[in-house]
């Protein structure tokens, strides 16, 4: 089931923070569980879910975590539209599965993007050859994520006493760092659509048993290899406002203050970059006005860390692989995988056959 072509908006209660809450914690528990936990039967529980789903006000996405797969690259593009082109720029970009969150944003660039890559090669290729060709594109610029250290699967909206917190069940051990197999990119791209599809669903996709699809689930939430999402939409999330804070750290602090960070509830994101600004930090704020006073307490708690450059995101058009409208309802997923292109390929193809005829053969080692 697919939300809506054009999302209606809707008022949400207590019940409804709860709700998602509930499943923030616990993605996949039962509704009979999450119900009880909420003091209300499955059903109602279901009821809820299906009515916010259906309308695109909260959904759940499911990527690998912190996106471990072995090389895997996380680019931070900046991306600069030529003035009139952006619409038609960010329309031709957010289909492509690579691309986790696409935002339009204010400052230096028109387009953020966070991009995953299986290696540097591809990240070039798709510089080069998809992005550098995009009519529209005038110029872009990149980094590296080199370390993810914080990112979405950890908010919360914290609406629920600490005994329904307690009737969840959770995983307490720490974030898996084991190397993913072929098959269970599989699973968790066909769970990407709908993370509550039973396995038995999947199952028939995949052509696999339910008992196999069952026990590779099982390991990979068991050792916390999927990183789960419960979204909500932001104009009824409390926290409307994504920030992205540009800083420089010396990388000696970079431990302790990340730990501060991840403790500040506003955090959605942290990761270490390759370039100068060496630090990426996003923050969900409740309007932009409490910016300057964000800025005060972060620079009071970590004043090793320098802020150098911020924007404010606009419209997040693509947020853990699904596609979300101008008030951040969800429209579609796009599930996440790595780039390919065929087009682009033969065009690198024909790049390498020119180097190597330049000038002729290389000479032999040894000779002038």
């Amino acid at each position: 089931m697919q939300p809506a072509d054009a999302p209606e908006t809707v008022t949400l209660d207590e019940l409804d923070y709860q709700l998602i809450t509930a499943l923030q914690l616990a993605p996949r528990a039962d509704w009979q569980r999450i119900g009880a936990a909420l003091g209300v039967d499955g059903s109602t529980a279901a009821r809820r879910w299906n009515r916010l789903y259906r309308t695109g006000h909260a959904w759940i996405s499911c990527l690998p975590a912190q996106l471990a797969i072995p090389g895997v690259v996380l680019a931070v593009i900046e991306v600069d539209c030529v003035a009139g082109r952006l619409p038609e720029v960010a329309a031709g970009l957010a289909g492509d599965v690579n691309i986790v969150t696409l935002e339009h944003v204010t400052g230096a660039r028109d387009l953020l993007i966070q991009a995953a890559f299986a290696d540097h090669a591809q990240l070039a290729r798709y510089l080069s050859f998809r992005l550098g060709m995009l009519p529209g594109v005038a110029a872009s610029r990149t980094q590296i994520a080199v370390t993810v250290h914080i990112e979405g699967s950890r908010w919360r909206l914290d609406r629920l006493t600490d005994e329904a917190r307690q009737a969840l069940p959770t995983h307490r051990g720490p974030a898996g760092k084991r190397a993913f197999s072929a098959d269970d990119l599989d699973v968790i791209r066909a769970l990407s659509e709908d993370p509550r599809q039973p396995a038995v669903r999947i199952a028939e996709r995949l052509g696999l048993s339910p008992t196999t699809v069952r026990r590779r689930l099982d390991r990979l939430e068991a050792d916390r290899s999927i990183a789960y999402r419960a979204e909500v939409a932001r104009y009824v999330s409390g926290y409307p406002i994504s920030v992205s804070l540009w800083g420089t750290l010396p990388p000696g602090d970079l431990g302790r203050v990340v730990g501060k960070l991840s403790g500040m509830r506003e955090t959605r994101f942290c990761a270490t970059l390759s370039g100068s600004a060496n630090l990426l930090l996003v923050v969900w704020l409740r309007a932009v006005q409490e910016i300057a006073a964000f800025e005060a307490r972060l620079g009071a708690q970590v004043p090793e860390l320098t802020i150098i450059d911020r924007s404010v995101a606009l419209w997040v058009m693509k947020l853990g692989g699904h596609l979300l409208d101008p008030q951040g309802r969800n429209l579609r997923a796009v599930p996440l995988g790595f780039w390919v292109d065929p087009v682009s390929d033969a065009a690198e193809g024909e790049l390498v056959a020119r180097l190597r005829q330049v000038g002729g053969k290389p000479p032999l080692l040894g000779q002038p």
